[in-house]
């Protein structure tokens, strides 16, 4: 299996909600995913990618401001799942969403440069319509 793969996507209208999943594969021996940091970052066509949500290890949450009030990150480490919980979502929301992981770190996950997240889902398409 792959080690990331997202779930959930799909169209809905503004002022809807979506819930992603990112169940992760590999990484069992020690719980790495889980001990680290993990993150859901988005991409639309002709934009740049940005980050959407981090969650550290401690359970510290951080988002962009686009999305904070509405998007919320949580674990459960009993299943070894990330999710992201989206609501009143709008036009702008539209894009690829990915799971990510950087195995390198474990607090202040937010910050630093995208690439530092070195392990990646196959992405999960979210479409709003006006």
């Amino acid at each position: 299996q792959v080690p990331l793969v997202e779930s959930g996507g799909g169209s809905v209208q503004a002022g809807g909600s979506l819930r992603l999943s990112c169940p992760t594969s590999g990484w069992t021996s020690g719980n790495r995913y889980f001990t680290h940091c993990m993150g859901w970052f988005r991409q639309a066509p002709g934009k740049e990618r940005e980050g959407v949500a981090y969650i550290d290890l401690d359970g510290t949450t951080t988002y962009a401001d686009s999305v904070k009030g509405r998007f919320a990150i949580s674990k459960d480490n009993a299943k070894h799942i990330v999710n992201l919980q989206m609501n009143n979502l709008r036009p702008e929301d539209t894009a690829m969403y990915y799971c990510a992981a950087d195995p390198g770190r474990t607090a202040n996950c937010y910050s630093g440069s995208p690439g530092l997240y070195q392990y990646w889902g196959q992405g999960t398409q979210v479409t709003v319509s006006s």
